[in-house]
């Protein structure tokens, strides 16, 4: 009799439970350009705050100090861009006019190696690049869904600046208002954990900057040594993805390695050899020395980490996929690991002491000790 009321019962909890996952898949979706954005900002706040008291201590106000820091910031920006766009506007252009050419010489060389037909290759090729200009949210992400053009980023990034700024001129109410949300008592761990993120971040900061430096000359050292054409947009290009650990210095390999192989296999050779080489040297000696001391993340975890932020969070989340890590990192440390075994330690205390007799009957044996 009651069956056919509890099937019914179960039928309702499941289409609930089923709106209830889509409603939170598509604001997790809509949510996840904002959290990003929130989170650059917090990393922006974070170095701004760190400059501005530096130079607080040498007697700078904060509000002046900060805007220093932007300015000179963006002057940076500006300088590089100056060195930079000229040469590489050029050789794009050229790259872009040379791209027929280009193409059809890949074409070719394809073909004697493969034995395939050039039209089959070219078809291929056609259908590959057709797939990202019918659907450029395949290639983009989450970014197309919103309709960002350049317009809104530049307008994003004038609002990260200017939070930026009113963060690191006064950050103490916001730390005092982020404890509020624990217990007084977990609040001496919670200014921990803030502090652990904000070394984290910083060292992250100042590593993708010598990361980015380190491996923009090299590969363009490298390719204008053996001659490649266009070496300072595979630099730009390479310098760009290294905020893409391990796995974007293997995507920026690709571009030069095909281009070079139009003029010859052993130029092709050459030029992996080349991005090779500046992989070994930022998977052996950037990557543990920077994410490793300072971020204090083990490169099995980024790799690891990295793949699943890039399903979960699209393109975007890429960028910031070593933050998030050690977000997750330290949180999961200090929230979980460290508790359970400082629970443990005084389980083994509790026994140890259990095992020992009490003074009382150790001064009662010793007084016996003393009679006998």
């Amino acid at each position: 009799m009651n069956a056919q009321p509890r099937n019914v019962q179960a039928i309702y909890k499941a289409v609930l439970l089923a709106a209830f996952l889509v409603v939170l898949g598509l604001l997790f979706k809509a949510l996840i350009t904002l959290m990003i954005a929130i989170l650059i900002t917090v990393i922006i706040a974070v170095a701004l705050t760190s400059w501005t008291d530096r130079l607080e201590r040498h007697g700078i106000p904060r509000p002046i100090g900060a805007l220093l820091g932007i300015l000179l910031a963006l002057g940076v920006l500006a300088g590089v861009l100056a060195l930079v766009i000229p040469p590489f506007v050029d050789d794009m252009n050229k790259f872009v006019d040379a791209v027929p050419g280009i193409v059809d010489s890949l074409r070719d060389k394809l073909h004697h190696i493969t034995g395939e037909s050039s039209s089959n290759i070219g078809d291929r090729l056609q259908s590959f690049l057709q797939r990202y200009t019918d659907h450029p949210e395949k290639l983009i992400g989450p970014i197309t869904s919103i309709g960002v053009t350049v317009a809104s980023l530049v307008g994003a990034l004038i609002l990260m600046l200017i939070t930026s700024f009113y963060i690191a001129v006064r950050p103490q109410p916001l730390i005092d208002g982020a404890l509020r949300l624990f217990p007084p008592a977990e609040r001496g761990r919670a200014l921990y954990v803030m502090t652990r993120l904000r070394s984290a971040w910083l060292g992250w900061l100042q590593g993708v900057g010598i990361h980015m430096l380190i491996s923009g000359v090299f590969i363009y050292v490298g390719l204008t040594i053996l001659g490649v054409d266009y070496a300072i947009v595979f630099a730009v290009f390479t310098a760009l993805l290294v905020l893409i650990p391990y796995f974007g210095a293997i995507i920026s390999a690709i571009p030069p390695t095909l281009f070079a192989l139009t003029d010859s296999p052993g130029k092709s050779l050459l030029v992996l050899a080349v991005y090779v080489g500046v992989h070994q040297l930022e998977g052996n000696v950037i990557i543990p020395l920077v994410y490793a001391r300072t971020v204090k993340l083990h490169p099995a975890v980024i790799a690891v980490g990295v793949v699943i932020i890039g399903e979960l969070l699209g393109v975007v989340g890429l960028l910031v996929a070593v933050p998030i890590l050690s977000l997750l990192v330290i949180c999961v440390e200090e929230a979980w690991v460290k508790p359970m075994e400082e629970a443990d330690r005084r389980r083994r205390r509790a026994e140890l002491e259990a095992l020992e007799p009490p003074p009382e009957e150790l001064s009662v044996r010793a007084g016996q000790g003393r009679d006998d």
